[in-house]
This record gives C-alpha cells, structure tokens and sequence, in this order.
C-alpha cells in the first residue's frame, strides 16, 4: 500500500481546473500505475475511501473510474472484498493489427452515432478541396461518437463526400449504419486511404462537443480515401487524448520499405 501512495504523489492530484473529468483523470492514474508495473496482477488496490482520501473526490468519482478499469479488463472488482488488479494483456495492440475496417467495426460496435450537420452542397475549406482535387460543392456530414455504455463523447468525425451520394446518404440512414457500409452499399469500392495525424487545441464547438476545456489539448486524424486511383472523400476525426488513442501497425515489408509511415516537417527552409 504505501508503493501506491508513493506512486499517486509523483503523479500529482487529480484536478477539476484540467479540462478532464476527473474520473477519468483517476482513471489515467491508475491505469499509468498498473502499466508501468507499480501495481502487479494480484496487488489489491486501495479501498474507495482511501483513494478519495488521497485523491480529494467524492465516491461516485471513484466508482466510475474503477468501472472503467474493471471494462478494460485491468482490474477484478469483488464485491464485499475490493479491486485487484488483473493480468492484463495487451488487447489494444492486437486489435491494432487488424485491417482498416476491422477497426471501423468495432468503433461501430462500441459506439452510437449522432448526425449533428447534413449538408448537401457546401463548399469545402481549401485543404479539403486541394486534397480531394476538386473545386466543386460537397456534401458535407458532421456527426459525434458516443461511448456506447456511458455515453461519453468520444469522437467528432466531419466528412466531404460528392454531392452526387445525397440522396443516399441520408440523416436515418448514417444514424442506421456506418459510412463505410453505406458507401459498399453504393458500389464505392476503397482501394486506400491515406492518414495525417495532427494535434490541435479545442475550440468552442469542439471543447462542447467533447466534454472538454477550451483550449486542452486535441487530436485530429485526417483520412482521404482513393476510389479508381482517384481521391474519393475526405474524413476527419477529432477526439481527445485524454479518452482515446491512435494505434497503427506495419508488415516487416512496410517496415523495410518505409511504407505506410511518415513524418513531414512543417518548418521554414529559409531562416531569415
């Protein structure tokens, strides 16, 4: 026990002031303490009271944040007993190294989906039009991601796809399926898609829209998809760290060659 008490010093406080809940702020916490091996596979964890004692929240914070622990398969929750922490494997890297879509399935899975903005024929922002090479009206679909379970905000997704898939692409028919299948539905065959990953602080629609500070910290992965060689659409994600990771896996090809990675340098060549 006082390895843990050692080890919640050094991480600080958990603070309402952090623009993350502070269950999931706990959440981290201990999660960080489990992976780096301060907490082992049959080490009971402290009683509720002690960790809102050292944490300075209330029960329900506790509760919800070894609930988290507990669905991710970290720790085993016994009733009239305690929490003891779990052999854990490393399930999120397998998953992983399933296939692109593989992972949209199981985002569908765990998730249910709000349709926020439908709009047929807009025009796209430049980075948008460049990157689809096109200078016509889009449409346009905005739709937020919840945590099935809890309800939890968990990704902003924006997309531009051609005005010509309206009509199919409807609100009841997002809110029914995934984009992914809908677009199979219509004959768009993906022969790949290209990912940029970037990081952002939260605006106020986004810092509303994810339960979040304005200004905290931010993730944004940008997908172009390719239909017969050509740029298709164009998907953007936002989500917050402090709920979310990005994962990507390569063959041994992909790693020999390179490909499928990258890191571009936004940097002036000129230092003047």
């Amino acid at each position: 026990m006082a390895t843990m008490r050692q080890a919640s010093a050094a991480n600080g406080p958990v603070s309402a002031g952090a623009g993350v809940p502070l269950h999931r702020q706990l959440f981290l916490v201990l999660h960080d303490e489990i992976d780096r091996g301060v907490l082992s596979p049959g080490d009971a964890l402290p009683t509720e009271q002690t960790l809102c004692d050292q944490f300075g929240v209330s029960r329900i914070t506790v509760r919800r944040a070894l609930a988290d622990l507990a669905d991710q398969g970290y720790i085993e929750r016994r009733r009239g007993v305690g929490s003891f922490v779990c052999e854990h494997g490393s399930t999120t890297l397998a998953a992983a190294c399933g296939s692109y879509l593989d992972g949209l399935r199981q985002a569908q899975f765990e998730t249910e989906v709000e349709v926020l903005e439908l709009d047929p024929r807009r025009r796209p922002p430049r980075f948008v039009a460049d990157a689809l090479q096109t200078s016509e009206e889009l449409l346009q679909i905005v739709r937020l991601r919840r945590q099935r379970r809890t309800g939890e905000p968990l990704i902003i997704t924006e997309a531009w796809l051609p005005s010509a898939l309206a009509e199919r692409l409807t609100v009841p028919a997002l809110q029914r399926e995934p984009l992914y299948e809908l677009l199979s539905g219509l004959g768009v065959v993906v022969q790949r898609v290209q990912h940029e990953i970037t990081a952002e602080i939260a605006g106020p629609r986004s810092a509303h829209l994810l339960d979040t500070a304005i200004g905290a910290a931010l993730l944004r992965v940008n997908r172009v998809a390719f239909v017969a060689d050509q740029p298709h659409h164009y998907l953007s994600i936002v989500l917050s760290p402090s709920r979310s990771r990005v994962l990507m896996t390569q063959s041994a090809a992909e790693l020999e060659t390179g490909g499928g990675f990258a890191i571009a340098h936004d940097v002036r060549r000129d230092p003047r």
